[in-house]
Order: C-alpha cells, then sequence, then structure tokens
C-alpha cells in the first residue's frame, strides 16, 4: 500500500472511531442516598443505593434521567438531576497509595477499596492528581482508580 493510501485510510479510520473517543461521560452523585432505578421512572423497581460522590458513567440521557453504569459493569437510571458535574474517582484495588509527586516517591496517603478522590487533573503518564475529602493531595496510578 503507497504512504499516500495508507495516509489516507488512518485519517478515515480516526475520523470514524473519534466519536468513540470521547464517548466516556463520568459523573458523580451529588448527594447521599441515591437511589439507582431499573427503569427511567420513579415507580421503577429501585436497584441500589449509593453514597455521595459514588461516580458513574453516564451511556445516554432520556428527559430527567440519565441511563447510567457503576463500576461492576451494572447498568440502571438515575435522575439527572442527582448528578454533579464535580468528578470522584472509586479506587478499585485493595488500596491507592496516593503520592507526593506523580512517580513512585513517598506515600502521602492511603485510601482502601471502594473509596474516593477528586480528580483535580486530567490523568498524565499513568499518574492522576487527585484530592481526598480531607483536603489532602496527591497523584495516584490510575490502575488503582475507575471514573477516568
Amino acid at each position: 500500500m503507497s504512504p499516500r493510501r495508507l495516509t489516507w485510510l488512518v485519517a478515515c479510520l480516526s475520523m470514524a472511531y473519534a466519536p468513540l473517543a470521547g464517548a466516556l461521560e463520568f459523573r458523580s452523585v451529588k448527594e447521599s442516598g441515591a437511589v439507582l432505578y431499573e427503569a427511567p421512572a420513579l415507580s421503577a423497581k429501585k436497584l441500589f443505593v449509593v453514597s455521595r460522590y459514588y461516580p458513574v458513567e453516564v451511556l445516554s440521557t432520556q428527559d430527567a434521567w440519565a441511563r447510567v453504569r457503576d463500576a461492576t459493569g451494572a447498568i440502571s437510571w438515575l435522575p439527572s438531576a442527582a448528578l454533579s458535574a464535580q468528578r470522584w474517582l472509586l479506587v478499585v484495588s485493595e488500596r491507592a497509595d496516593v503520592r507526593t509527586t506523580p512517580t513512585a516517591a513517598g506515600v502521602a496517603f492511603s485510601v482502601p477499596k471502594n473509596g474516593v478522590l477528586q480528580l483535580m487533573d486530567p490523568p498524565s503518564n499513568g499518574w492522576v492528581h487527585v484530592r481526598h475529602r480531607d483536603g489532602s493531595t496527591g497523584y495516584a496510578s490510575i490502575t488503582d482508580l475507575w471514573g477516568l
């Protein structure tokens, strides 16, 4: 294949998959006790109750409802008003060691599995700048977190 044709093919594929690259929209629950439903209606079966800051991936919206996926892969519905634009990340490893710099430097603090950390800056080189609810900040490995 000629270099020119290969460049054209790569450009076409990039345009075709570009919408998928930006398709992930993560949001967080803004108040404790938010209910996840089986369908987009208050009369639908209640599936789970999630706590404040719990991150979800928004798959679609319908009227005042958001269809969401949680860290386990479960799909449910949540009133859109229960979602915050503020991003929180869920610790999915046994423990996330948050470091003082984005390297294997000293551990500033640790967060156990299912704990949450606020996203401060987009990930870079496998690390993400985060803040604990107590105000402590540092860098965590993206492999320890869900919601990016």
